[in-house]
């Protein structure tokens, strides 16, 4: 930053004595050198203007301004018939000159995008099938069920590695934390199942970004010059990335959609394994993770009851359900059918009396 700075005052200073040495108006010396630094002061702004906008719509305003002026002049060069004494003719003439250079530089700005190295690869690649890149985060692999996911052939296209991604993962598996070593050890036996998987294409990428530091913001990068999507579990990449315009897939968001859709008043087995915060609760877990707070169920504990479902609870954590324990009897009572109740039968007309002794 201070370089630019010192080359900003260095270029107005010389603006400036250009302005005093020359006095290319006859206004004074201290009107001309005013005159110097106002211009300096015009390029500097318009010089800290471009310097946000990307290089490559810079270089397409540069091409296209300079393919316009040439197509002005060609055409102006071509009408050396016409009368050059007339006023109409220089006018047109001069608008030639003006609107072409204009135009080819509008345009050229404004497709500058296509001067990226990507898109000028893909001009000149073979028509076919695009290529689907899926590019795993180092949160991904350790977590492990991208495995499962890869065997069940939900996942299309080819797996990316990155090879920071790698030495990441060497670093956790060379940690003298016993956790972390172990984290880092499952993390690449992972990827050695990945890579056995039959159907499954995995490529190892050297493509690296020196000026960034951070791993997630190198998987972003890497994202955009492949065209392809980041495979995570990392709540703030996914946040990131999508701030930035890159797609991506996350596992848990897979396993919360994946979970089965419980809906109030149906009835569920649970186990009831600890008690819960409020009076009379239990807790139980379902299968894949899920919570269930039971009430009335306190006393049921290392138990597998029935219950009622009263209420879903969906957060960013994941699935509650809410539940109510009901007595056996009670439940039963409450699912049968009542039933029709026929009137009582008549009393049965009582036996002939004994006959009287005489």
């Amino acid at each position: 930053m201070a370089w630019f700075t010192l080359a900003r005052v260095l270029f107005i200073a010389t603006v400036a004595y250009a302005a005093a040495i020359l006095e290319p108006f006859p206004v004074g010396l201290p009107a001309n050198v005013l005159l110097g630094l106002t211009l300096a002061a015009l390029v500097v702004f318009f010089e800290s203007r471009l310097r946000d906008i990307p290089i490559t719509r810079v270089l397409g305003a540069l091409i296209g301004c300079a393919i316009g002026l040439a197509i002005a002049h060609t055409i102006v060069t071509g009408l050396f018939w016409a009368d050059t004494g007339n006023r109409r003719v220089e006018f047109l003439h001069s608008f030639t000159l003006i609107v072409l250079p204009y135009l080819g530089l509008v345009l050229g700005g404004k497709h500058g995008e296509w001067l990226e190295p990507a898109r000028l690869a893909g001009l000149f690649r073979a028509a076919g099938p695009q290529r689907r890149y899926k590019i795993l985060d180092t949160s991904v692999i350790i977590d492990g069920r991208i495995a499962d996911v890869c065997e069940t052939g939900f996942i299309d296209g080819t797996l990316v590695i990155p090879q920071f991604v790698l030495k990441e993962l060497q670093l956790v598996a060379d940690s003298a934390d016993s956790m972390k070593r172990n984290r880092g050890r499952r993390g690449l036996d992972i990827l050695q199942k990945i890579q056995k998987m039959a159907g499954v294409e995995v490529s190892i990428s050297d493509l690296d970004f020196p000026e960034v530091r951070e791993v997630d913001l190198k998987l972003i990068e890497l994202a955009r010059a492949l065209q392809g999507k980041i495979v995570t579990n990392d709540f703030n990449l996914n946040k990131v990335a999508q701030l930035r315009g890159v797609d991506v897939l996350n596992v848990n968001e897979l396993a919360n959609s994946l979970k089965p859709v419980v809906l109030p008043g149906e009835l569920m087995k649970v186990f009831i394994l600890k008690e819960g915060k409020e009076y009379n609760q239990g807790v139980a877990y379902l299968d894949d993770g899920t919570m269930v707070v039971v009430d009335n169920a306190r006393k049921m504990i290392s138990k597998t009851i029935d219950i009622v479902v009263t209420s879903v609870l969906q957060t960013t954590a994941g699935k509650m359900i809410f539940g109510r324990y009901i007595e056996a009897g009670a439940a039963a009572a409450a699912t049968a059918p009542v039933a029709e109740r026929s009137p009582r039968p008549a009393a049965v007309a009582a036996a002939p009396a004994a006959p009287q002794q005489t």
